[in-house]
């Protein structure tokens, strides 16, 4: 009997206390949470002391009291949208019905027919969407009742045989589909499997938003590859397609003649290209975003995939992807933009596929506001391995910080994130891959297949080492150590390598840009060109470089891949391996030094993947009137320095002076070669 009442005098004792606070205290809890929510250690102690609580409990009230007021916000936020939104449908119902009455002022008829139809696509959208959405609820309501609900019918695929795709003015002759039945509900179609999806904290509702936003960001895409003139209008010297931005308020819904915000500003572009690769095998890169990131190394400095929201079939046609990127352009002086987005997959025929991308939330809010609209690409087989792509990209962004003066005219023309360098990039990426499957060996002749493809998967590792090491991204943080005439100065980052593809230890990235008033063809010529070299080369103490191995990567001849060995040079075991590559959007001259052994391993033939590498070199494009009206170049000259094989080794200001001496006597040297004014 006596254990029994230990053991009930035990139990109360583990039950836990609560103690509730008097009218007094919690008066000044509540006053003093009014001043400061969120009290410090030596706050809290004097509240203790003054309020008679021990300091734990005077901590845990203001834990509850900060979730209550966070509880309270959230819900106040959530009444005053739901409000929003029930005001902004009910003026959209009053526009619609006011649109249905509108006659044209100068014709007395109907409104326009591009419209009308476009509103009418829009509805049939609107009206799938709530009918999978009632299907739905439908279904759960059923489960839960545990009686059947009356049979509703569910959305089915919707036909826009109207959208029939031809874009044979852009450069190709016309493919004339005889119809688009786009299924733009992924998964609605009654022979495609039951839908299932990953749970990774995304709920159904958000998934379905998300399926909403891709098949209307899908149609939106189509709609722009298409149409022609008044929505798209040439730039001032006929070498860009461009939004017009209203015609695409007046064609594309009604969110766009919603006042602008002062701090967006709106970049919208259209180019093709013809590509050497098909259809298929371009889908599957762009819906892996590794590949993707090796199609554009000097766009694409990073990239996610988040979630797959659908597989699709097969990993192409219907799958939806949520996606991060990070875009740049080679030059520490321009932000990088970063983007959530959903990327989705659809198979317009048998021959032409629509990868369609726009943006979601992005959760970090402190970035700048980078917002893809509806944008990406069509793609259509020519049969001949070939592939004809026509790419869109349409974009808001907020420019937080100032752009320099160097690059101002590439970014606010829409140049340096445009239509015309994705396609660019996309068809040089495509013709060197092209090279790359060719089974013979280099045009030297010393190259067997298999070194050969070694080869080039080494120099490409070292081409995506060398974009990514010039990223402003959060990964390199810039320090400016040296100021140019240009006031551009030279930028410094120190990382610490373990990447089997780098040495191991503290290794220096130093970059600088720079303007020339040369045209970018002299400029990538001159430092591509193995005999002018020692001209700008300080290492090369003025040696003479000659080339002994060649391989072609693509139709110009200008693209290639070298292997260099410096005349009369001391250290005669090294060689230097050098890729240039060339297209309208830019250039690049990318080296790294690599020792006899190692160069031996890789034209055997064997894995080139753990070789470390440390590439410096040139990105090079053309001014776009800041300066020179367009005939100038803006070359940004970048370096990476091994400061020690020790990975606990710190930096110390004579490497930093050495790397600064070697980038300025570079850019001298560059200037005093092609006769350009020193200032």
């Amino acid at each position: 009997m006596d254990s029994s009442d230990d053991l009930d005098a035990s139990a109360s004792q583990r039950k836990k206390r609560f103690h509730r606070h008097t009218p007094r205290q919690i008066q000044a809890l509540e006053a003093m949470f009014k001043e400061c929510p969120h009290p410090d250690e030596k706050q809290r102690m004097h509240l203790s002391r003054e309020l008679g609580l021990e300091p734990r409990q005077i901590k845990f009230w203001f834990q509850n009291r900060r979730t209550q007021m966070k509880a309270q916000n959230e819900r106040a936020d959530n009444s005053s949208l739901r409000a929003e939104n029930d005001r902004i449908r009910c003026e959209n119902i009053a526009m619609k019905e006011a649109l249905r009455r509108v006659a044209c002022p100068t014709c007395s008829g109907p409104p326009d027919a591009e419209d009308s139809f476009f509103d009418e696509e829009k509805l049939r959208l609107e009206n799938a969407r709530l009918k999978d959405e009632l299907y739905r609820i439908s279904s759960i309501a059923s489960k839960n009742l545990g009686s059947p609900i009356p049979h509703l019918p569910r959305a089915h695929r919707i036909p826009i045989s109207s959208l029939s795709l031809s874009v044979g003015g852009h450069g190709v002759s016309p493919v004339h589909a005889p119809s688009l039945d786009i299924d733009l509900l992924s998964g609605s179609s009654p022979s495609a499997p039951p839908r299932s999806f990953p749970s990774a904290g995304i709920s159904e509702e958000e998934r379905s938003l998300m399926e909403d936003a891709a098949s209307s960001a899908m149609a939106e895409l189509i709609r722009l590859v298409q149409a022609e003139e008044p929505l798209w209008t040439k730039s001032e010297n006929g070498d860009r397609e461009i939004l017009d931005s209203e015609s695409y308020n007046r064609i594309f819904t009604g969110a766009r003649n919603q006042p602008r915000d002062p701090d967006l500003r709106q970049e919208a572009s259209r180019a093709s290209c013809v590509a050497m690769t098909t259809a298929v095998s371009l889908v599957d890169m762009l819906m892996d975003s590794s590949k993707w990131m090796e199609l554009f190394p000097t766009i694409v400095s990073k990239s996610r995939t988040i979630e797959v929201l659908s597989s699709g079939i097969g990993g192409r046609s219907g799958s939806l992807l949520l996606m991060y990127g990070e875009l740049q352009v080679l030059s520490p002086v321009v932000s990088p933009r970063d983007f959530f987005f959903l990327r989705y997959c659809r198979q317009i025929d048998q021959s032409t596929w629509a990868i369609a991308d726009v943006s979601r939330a992005n959760p970090s809010p402190a970035s700048p506001r980078c917002w893809k609209l509806p944008s990406g690409c069509v793609i259509q087989d020519m049969f001949n391995g070939y592939s004809k792509i026509t790419w869109v990209e349409h974009v808001e962004v907020e420019e937080r910080f100032p752009i320099h003066q160097l690059y101002r005219g590439l970014v606010m023309t829409g140049v340096a994130f445009g239509a015309q360098r994705w396609a660019a990039t996309l068809r040089r990426s495509c013709e060197r891959w092209s090279a790359c499957s060719v089974t013979h060996g280099g045009d030297s002749g010393a190259l067997s297949g298999d070194g050969k493809r070694s080869m080039m998967k080494l120099s490409q590792r070292m081409v995506s080492n060398f974009c990514a090491s010039m990223s402003a991204g959060d990964g390199h943080r810039w320090t400016t150590t040296l100021s140019g005439p240009d006031d551009v100065g030279v930028r410094v980052a120190v990382h610490r390598s373990v990447d089997p593809g780098q040495p191991n230890g503290v290794v220096l990235s130093a970059t600088t840009s720079v303007w020339l008033p040369i045209p970018p063809e002299i400029v990538f010529g001159f430092l591509s060109n193995e005999q002018t070299r020692p001209q700008w080369d300080v290492l090369s103490n003025g040696n003479s470089v000659q080339e002994v191995a060649h391989i072609s990567s693509g139709q110009d001849p200008r693209n290639c891949i070298s292997l260099l060995r410096g005349l009369n040079a001391s250290e005669s075991t090294m060689l230097i391996l050098q890729e240039s590559c060339t297209n309208p959007s830019g250039s690049l001259v990318v080296y790294a030094p690599i020792d006899i052994p190692a160069i031996n391993v890789v034209m055997s033939g064997e894995d080139p993947s753990r070789l470390p590498l440390l590439p410096s070199g040139f990105a090079i494009v053309s001014d776009e009137g800041e300066f020179s009206g367009g005939n100038g170049s803006l070359v940004t000259v970048a370096f990476q320095i091994l400061v020690s094989s020790l990975p606990s080794a710190k930096l110390n200001m004579e490497s930093v002076g050495t790397v600064n001496n070697l980038i300025s006597t570079t850019v001298q040297q560059i200037k005093a070669a092609l006769n350009c004014p020193v200032v």
